[in-house]
């Protein structure tokens, strides 16, 4: 989502002097530490998206307490789950200042405090905003970081580290559904929060072990890369030059600037002995400003960074189908979250609660997601298969589950689709595929930032929307209804706009032949 410096092309190195000496490569890439940051990702994943994906227990406890319509208390979970892809972007800035140790600590603690002051909530408005935008915020400080370090950690098995980190979502989801469930029947759901939020101070620890790269390992790194794409070889020093000469992120002013608050430390200390206390208070002085001068300089380097990773991005809108690929993220994540938020009440409705407890729904989405993200990858892997076919035809199995889903009124039905749902929405880890396909490597960080961006959009809006429908029809069937056919008119926008892509060279061919 974030985009680090070597994603994104920037070289802060001489290529051609590091080129001509023999590199050792650092034995944490590719493994030795390697393997902590995705074990640390692992678990940012158990605690986050396994968590939020548990939400439709407390949100049948929130019913009861507060008395409050489904489609307002549906907004607690949401705001949770959309503000912690939303704010990925965003989040990106204190990565490029505190980097990604520091920002994910600072996001353990905010996303524990949420659960913690959510124990305390006397109205669904009061979870709103220590439980939605508190904890989402924090979450989305620690989600982040916990994707770019398994990304720095790693070059040739960039893919499989991905794949075995994301696979925390659905254990997370699995097992923070029975522990939930389990402390809300013991010790109520204020309790049930009070001991997530201890649980979730486990996040710090989680970012203390995103121990980063020195420069060094990252300038390697790059020439690495380099080497292994000759093609784009020629990219990274000319954006290396452009930034340089433009000032933006060159560290010439703030070495000189330095360099300036030594010379004139040591001329201080070298003065009279008279006149010791008098430059003991100028010291002091400097020392300060010397401080304040260095975080003006970091920040305004981090935000330069940050504004040329997201917003540099503007020739990605003038691609119709990395636009209309937007458009389907902004219908398609809802249609995967509704049911983690609204199947334990829908159980309760149709009274199997008893066949529920012994195996919950939503548990079995959570399982079935863990072997769809495995075998679908391995499927899209095969040289005769198109990914993009693969994709497809993930979201058309999707998009008939969530239509069939309110027909089930059994526990057998209900279980079925839910392992279709489950293993259909494995098609998430195609997802950075498909969109490298559309825009290519150069700006697929970027990219795919704006899709999870959207997805969180998705997430924020499809869980209220659903209750909402539900307090005017007292049914549940037309959310899935709606919800199924606005994903659908996703898909749509996906099978046109190719075909009008490949139309449009052959117009412009013919106007040359024309002219």
């Amino acid at each position: 989502m974030y985009a680090s410096r070597e994603d994104i092309g920037y070289d802060f190195g001489d290529d051609s002097k590091v080129g001509s000496k023999p590199i050792k490569p650092n034995p944490n890439i590719d493994g030795g530490w390697a393997w902590m940051i995705v074990f640390s990702s692992f678990l940012v994943h158990i605690l986050i998206m396994g968590s939020q994906m548990a939400l439709g227990i407390l949100n049948m406890e929130w019913l009861e307490e507060f008395n409050q319509s489904r489609g307002l208390t549906a907004w607690v979970s949401s705001l949770s789950m959309g503000i912690t892809l939303i704010v990925g972007p965003f989040i990106g800035l204190f990565i490029s200042m505190c980097g990604c140790r520091m920002t994910a600590v600072i996001g353990g603690i905010l996303n524990a405090l949420g659960w913690i002051l959510s124990a305390y909530a006397s109205n669904v408005h009061y979870l709103f905003l220590t439980f939605g935008v508190t904890a989402g915020i924090g979450s989305g400080m620690v989600y982040l970081p916990a994707v770019v370090m398994v990304g720095q950690y790693f070059q040739k098995r960039r893919a499989l580290a991905q794949g075995l980190s994301t696979t925390g979502t659905g254990f997370g989801a699995f097992l923070m559904t029975a522990l939930l469930k389990y402390l809300c029947t013991e010790f109520g759901w204020r309790n049930a929060m009070f001991i997530q939020g201890a649980i979730s101070l486990n996040l710090c620890v989680c970012g203390a072990l995103m121990r980063p790269l020195s420069p060094k390992d990252l300038s390697e790194k790059s020439v690495v890369r380099s080497d292994s794409e000759d093609n784009q070889a020629k990219a990274p020093s000319h954006s290396t030059e452009t930034i340089k000469s433009n000032g933006a992120l060159g560290e010439e002013p703030e070495e000189k600037e330095e360099a300036t608050n030594d010379k004139v430390l040591e001329s201080i200390q070298h003065t009279e002995p008279g006149g010791n206390s008098r430059s003991r208070r100028n010291m002091h002085g400097l020392r300060i400003l010397k401080t304040l001068s260095q975080l003006t300089l970091t920040v305004r380097k981090g935000f330069a960074l940050w504004y040329s990773s997201y917003f540099g991005a503007a020739s990605l809108f003038t691609n119709r189908v990395f636009v209309a690929f937007i458009i389907w993220a902004l219908f398609a994540y809802s249609s995967f979250v509704i049911p983690f938020i609204h199947l334990p009440e829908i159980v309760k409705q149709y009274n199997l609660s008893s066949q529920d407890n012994v195996f919950p729904l939503t548990s079995i989405i959570a399982i079935v997601h863990i072997f769809g993200k495995v075998i679908l990858g391995i499927i899209s892997d095969l040289p005769c298969i198109s990914t993009w076919n693969v994709f497809l035809m993930a979201n058309f199995t999707l998009v008939i589950c969530i239509l069939t889903l309110p027909l089930m009124q059994t526990y057998v039905g209900l279980a079925v689709v839910c392992a279709l749902i489950g293993f259909s929405s494995g098609y998430f880890s195609l997802m950075p595929v498909v969109t490298e396909d559309l825009v290519g490597t150069k700006h697929l960080a970027n990219a795919y930032g704006i899709i999870i961006c959207a997805n969180g959009i998705s997430a924020l809006f499809g869980p209220p929307f659903a209750g909402w429908i539900y307090d005017i029809t007292q049914k549940y069937d037309f959310s899935f209804y709606i919800a199924g056919l606005l994903y659908m008119v996703g898909i749509i926008f996906l099978l046109i706009q190719p075909c009008i892509q490949k139309k449009q060279p052959r117009q412009k061919s013919t106007e040359e032949a024309q002219v």
